[in-house]
């Protein structure tokens, strides 16, 4: 594909980078507030502008060319193995550039009002900047080395956010456990790289010469069984980055940081890179079928599993957490099914809802002085109304009501995972369970919440982890843990609900974007998404599997079977809680089994601490430490420490002051010195000459002769 050239591309990656330099290096120094804020935001707000800019100007060019590219430097240049720092802008990039830059502008907007007046408010935006920053390295690179680059940058900035108020233990432990976690992701991500440049002899998947274009002239050049390696190898960094099993664990523990950083990283932006990959690298897992298999269960039996652990959690921040993992699971099973740009599309959907149920948490936890425990809630409808009916919008599209963002996406991931050639039944039953448990969760989460009677929490109850986000309330202290009044709850300033009001609006119309060939007569639709991404997706065409390719009553059945399932959630939630006393657990009084096996998260938290955290940390410190620390490295250090003080002794005590002794270790050196020259070759000795000073000879011919005189 060619691609024509731009110089913007280095304009929107270079804003945030500079915006978290001035606020990092001198935002502690000028102590002004609205001075940092002004800066964060235009380092994302002009880069959103410039990603609808260079949106319209790949709409202009012809739909088999949409690329734009620009190399700001060279970068590693070794024998064959040439990267550069490359930027790289198609379809498929720009969708990720738009959501990025403006999800990312609404949320640092709302930031200026949940942060406000925290200790360490300047390195909260600079953080807050390098994501951004990093994300757009990710998702713009045109090969995988600036790629994982930014792969490893959202890392980081994510261990920082997380445990932005690191002086409460728990949030430190919560930053280094999802680093960590991570860092297992990523080097199967960088072993499948290894893996890819020893068959392609590049890493760049995008452009003529690039893996998916080699796949797609001769895929039967290469060796399938490498094929499938590299695929599993990026999958599994695909797993750690974006929260599948068995990597899943790190994301709930991530809610410890603020609430917009639960939005922007753990919902909108970064846990969505490993869906992104897959689809940036299409060509591959296209070939790759047995690792296709591999993503589609493990996707569905994650979006079942995180599912169930957010039936029974009361701290609203963890269900939403939990509901994030179950949807990225819905992503890998579409792309599993070979359905990529219909993960693509829940990917964008899921920005817009899960962004504003995160962020309406936050407006929610700020004016319930922190309390996060939602039997405390109730009734604030009446309190918080714009709160409310963007939550409601959020909760309807997640839910699945007919004709909202995430019916349109998440219904179509149910059909081709049921229809694919790719898909199976058991997947779909999965998934079709994962949509119940979703419904049943929010809708859970509205009747504790919003409806009801307000029941307010206990005086000296609170106990959340984030702080004021409201002039009307006392301030936080520097930790965020705010210590206010205990009054009615208030809506949020306007700086926090006009991103919830976008928000909400998307969550109703997203869907739009890509109507589902079912309700178009599979009339194709140029402004739909999935015409958009489709010269990204040319040569990675699955198809439904023939038995369903036309069965039209079949699909328009599944979808009011998945529609029903939605609806008997909600209807289960009333029975459950309308009017009941939410400080009455139904499940725990019900089903206590089951509920301790849910509330405990199956428990995989206690199986790795068992079978993995307790054995390494008894072998770094029985085994590293105590033997090979102590006893073996310290042993030989000791040891040269000791024969360096005994030959200094030794030495010293030929150092008597006596002229004789001197003189005699002096000859004695000599001799030796001399010895050693001749064993080495350095002095030649002529043996003869020595024999003849024995036999009575002339001695001034045999020392001549001796030293190599004629």
């Amino acid at each position: 594909m060619h691609a024509e050239h731009t110089s913007l591309l280095a304009v929107v990656i270079a804003l945030p980078l500079l915006g978290a330099l001035f606020n990092g290096l001198t935002g502690r120094k000028l102590k002004n507030d609205t001075l940092v804020h002004s800066v964060a935001l235009a380092a994302v707000a002009i880069p959103a502008v410039l990603a609808w800019v260079l949106f319209f100007q790949l709409l202009g060019m012809d739909e088999h060319g949409r690329a734009l590219h620009q190399t700001l430097f060279p970068w590693i240049h070794v024998g064959s193995f040439q990267i550069d720092f490359g930027l790289w802008l198609d379809p498929l990039s720009a969708v990720m550039l738009l959501i990025i830059t403006n999800v990312g502008a609404l949320i640092h907007l709302y930031s200026i009002g949940y942060m406000k007046g925290d200790g360490s408010y300047y390195r909260y935006f600079a953080y807050l900047n390098l994501f951004i920053f990093a994300m757009l390295c990710l998702v713009l690179g045109d090969n995988l080395v600036v790629l994982f680059l930014g792969w490893e940058g959202v890392g980081l900035a994510s261990y920082l956010l997380i445990g932005f108020w690191f002086e409460d233990r728990a949030n430190a432990k919560a930053g280094k456990k999802a680093f960590i976690t991570n860092r297992v992701g990523d080097f199967g991500f960088a072993l499948g790289m290894f893996a890819l440049f020893v068959m392609f002899g590049t890493l760049t998947p995008v452009g003529d010469g690039g893996i998916n274009a080699q796949l797609a002239a001769n895929a039967g050049a290469f060796d399938s069984t490498w094929i499938e390696v590299a695929a599993l190898l990026l999958f599994v960094g695909a797993c750690g980055k974006s929260a599948q099993i068995p990597l899943y664990v790190w994301l709930p523990d991530a809610m410890a940081g603020p609430t917009p950083v639960s939005a922007l990283i753990h919902a909108a932006t970064m846990v969505t890179a490993g869906v992104y990959m897959i689809a940036r690298l299409n060509g591959l897992f296209f070939a790759a079928e047995f690792a296709s298999s591999i993503i589609l269960y493990v996707g569905a039996f994650t979006a079942l599993f995180a599912a169930t652990i957010g039936l029974v959690q009361n701290d609203i921040k963890k269900v939403l957490a939990y509901s994030t993992v179950s949807q990225l699971g819905f992503m890998f099973t579409a792309m599993g099914a070979g359905a990529y740009a219909i993960g693509v599309f829940h990917l964008m959907t899921h920005a817009f809802f899960k962004a504003c149920l995160f962020l309406g948490s936050g407006s929610v936890i700020a004016a319930m002085h922190h309390e996060q425990d939602m039997r405390y809630y109730g009734g604030l409808r009446k309190f918080m109304p714009i709160t409310h009916l963007t939550f409601l919008a959020a909760t309807l599209a997640i839910a699945g009501f007919p004709f909202m963002a995430g019916f349109m996406s998440k219904d179509e991931i149910l059909w081709w995972a049921f229809a694919s050639e790719r898909g199976s039944t058991f997947a779909y039953i999965l998934v079709l369970l994962a949509a119940f448990c979703t419904a049943f969760y929010m809708f859970r989460i509205m009747w504790m919440t919003f409806w009801g009677e307000h029941r307010g929490a206990p005086e000296g109850h609170g106990h959340g982890d984030e702080h004021e986000g409201d002039d009307s309330h006392d301030h936080a202290d520097d930790h965020g843990h705010g210590h206010g009044h205990h009054g009615d709850p208030v809506e949020s300033p306007w700086t926090m609900t006009v991103p919830l009001i976008v928000l909400g609006a998307l969550s109703v119309v997203g869907g739009l974007l890509s109507i589902p060939p079912i309700f178009t007569g599979h009339e194709t639709i140029h402004f739909s998404l999935h015409h958009w991404l489709h010269p990204v997706l040319a040569n990675s065409e699955v198809h439904l599997a023939e038995a369903y390719a036309h069965s039209g009553a079949l699909e328009w059945g599944l979808m009011a079977l998945s529609v029903s399932v939605g609806f008997a959630a909600f209807l289960a939630t009333y029975l459950l809680y309308k009017g009941k006393d939410k400080l009455y657990d139904i499940f725990s009084a019900k089903t206590p089994g089951l509920h301790n096996v849910l509330w405990n998260k199956w428990f995989v938290d206690e199986i790795y601490e068992g079978a993995l955290i307790n054995p390494l940390v008894l072998f770094s410190r029985e085994g590293l430490w105590r033997i090979v620390d102590e006893v073996v490295i310290d042993g030989i250090v000791n040891l040269v420490a000791d024969m360096g003080k005994i030959t200094a002794i030794n030495v010293g005590r030929l150092h008597s002051g006596d002229l004789r002794a001197s003189a005699g270790v002096m000859v004695l050196g000599l001799a030796l010195i001399m010895v050693a020259a001749v064993a080495f070759g350095i002095i030649e000795v002529d043996l003869s000459a020595i024999t003849s000073l024995f036999e009575g000879g002339d001695a001034s011919d045999g020392v001549s002769s001796l030293m190599g005189g004629e």
